[in-house]
């Protein structure tokens, strides 16, 4: 019963790094879109960034995935906390 303990508890770490490198291009997304809106002031690098519809767009998209992550890493964390006994 310990090694399903230990093998369920790396494969929770395993799901970790997943949502963690899927929930990067959202975090990158944010980013690019507040650079776009409050840093550029109309002269950004890409001149998509320029564009306040596609900055709305990044900023849905962005922030959907980052809230996918963060509920995704909040359950994996509640499991992982309720598998090694510490809640």
């Amino acid at each position: 019963m310990h090694t399903d303990r230990e093998k369920e508890a790396k494969d929770l770490e395993r799901k970790l790094l997943w949502v963690t490198i899927i929930d990067t291009p959202g975090a990158i997304l944010v980013g690019l879109a507040l650079y776009g809106k409050f840093g550029a002031n109309g002269n950004a690098f890409h001149p998509l960034l320029n564009n306040d519809t596609v900055l709305a767009a990044m900023f849905a998209v962005g922030g959907a995935i980052m809230a996918w992550g963060s509920w995704q890493v909040i359950t994996i964390a509640r499991r992982r906390a309720k598998l090694l006994g510490l809640r």
